[in-house]
């Protein structure tokens, strides 16, 4: 590992920082050029992030540069060109989420991934930090006992000037409402700890929103290991939270936070009769505390590609959530039937984008 990994960022805004400060704190890793729409604010950008070259666009960035690895932190609507690009160019890729617009342009991702000989990573931070891992490790080991039932709420509040800016709320422009732009972490984070999905029934709801999309998605989701998990996802929930809640044989594992999670978000309750010095091994170490975030999960993708490695458990996957999420929103067009892995695969609709019918309580 004694090479340095050439980064470049597409796309300056707010999340593009915390980019910019994973690149910078990796110590084989540097941050060589940048490009926004509105040139001035990525040179802005590149003064506070050490000088990186400016490029006015994406095509000019990756011919003069031809970077390791693309950074792209743009609205989902232009991924899969500047992906495809990124890819046509040599580099890997790490993409913010939602990582497309439609499933369809994914597996164009995909396809271009495989083809080229690069990986795909999709930032879904909430998998990382020390404390997922713990959790993660037992319940796929079996120490818990078989996981039964699940309960996973993204419960926001955004007011009426958030969804007043032009774009927000439109299935044409932001491709989804709240399960879309705000559920996925969560339940990127309920794939993750659980494995894949089985099938999915779900309804959309608009509450109080003025939007073509949905304010609120509700859906029972089952998993392939068995599991139930009721999922709630809102933008009008005045005390926010994040949660997660996973029933097993022998015990209760929760996490309750709202942005990112540390070890003090979650708690492991033993069901009655478990013996103390069994559950007394399911507590997380003091020491070496590590929370989700940006930092740990670029961390690991640069040390996978500098060892040729398979991408970590915390970026690979990359569809899981984002079919789940399509499986929603599948099941609310045919008014909440079952759709399976298999119905979505070939699905005639949803595939190609989420737009689907929403029942609007705000004046009943």
């Amino acid at each position: 590992m004694t090479r340095t990994l050439r980064c470049a960022i597409v796309g300056t805004g707010a999340v593009a920082h915390l980019h910019a400060e994973a690149v910078l704190a990796h110590p084989q890793a540097e941050l060589v050029a940048v490009t926004n729409q509105t040139r001035s604010k990525a040179e802005a950008f590149a003064e506070k992030w050490g000088g990186p070259t400016v490029y006015s666009t994406v095509e000019e960035l990756l011919a003069a540069e031809q970077p390791d690895v693309v950074l792209i932190c743009t609205p989902p609507g232009v991924h899969r060109e500047q992906v495809l690009a990124s890819f046509a160019a040599g580099a890997h890729v790490v993409v913010e989420k939602p990582p497309a617009p439609s499933l369809e342009e994914l597996d164009d991702m995909r396809s271009a991934a495989r083809e080229a000989g690069r990986e795909l990573a999709v930032v879904f931070q909430q998998r990382t930090g020390t404390a997922a891992a713990h959790y993660k490790r037992l319940l796929s080991s079996g120490a818990l006992g078989r996981p039964l039932l699940a309960q996973c709420q993204t419960l926001w509040y955004r007011d009426a000037d958030y969804f007043a800016v032009p774009w927000r709320g439109k299935w044409e422009t932001e491709g989804g409402g709240t399960t879309l732009g705000h559920g996925i972490h969560q339940l990127d984070l309920l794939g993750h700890l659980l494995g894949e999905w089985s099938s999915v029934e779900g309804r959309l709801w608009r509450l109080d929103r003025e939007t073509e999309t949905e304010d609120t998605s509700t859906a029972t989701v089952t998993f392939a290991n068995g599991v139930v998990a009721s999922v709630v996802s809102s933008a009008v929930a005045p005390r926010q939270v994040s949660s997660i809640r996973i029933d097993t044989q022998k015990a209760t594992v929760s996490v309750e936070h709202l942005y990112g999670h540390g070890h003090a978000n979650w708690s492991i309750t033993p069901a009655p009769g478990v013996p103390e010095e069994e559950a007394a091994g399911w507590e997380l170490a003091d020491g070496g505390e590590e929370s989700s975030g940006h930092a740990p999960l670029l961390r690991d993708v640069f040390d996978a590609l500098l060892t040729g490695s398979p991408l970590p458990d915390t970026a690979d996957a990359p569809a899981r959530s984002f079919e789940l999420v399509a499986a929603i929103y599948a099941s609310a067009a045919a008014d909440g039937a079952v759709i399976r892995p298999s119905d979505l695969a070939s699905h005639p609709t949803h595939r190609r984008g989420f737009a689907s019918p929403v029942t609007d309580l705000r004046r009943q």
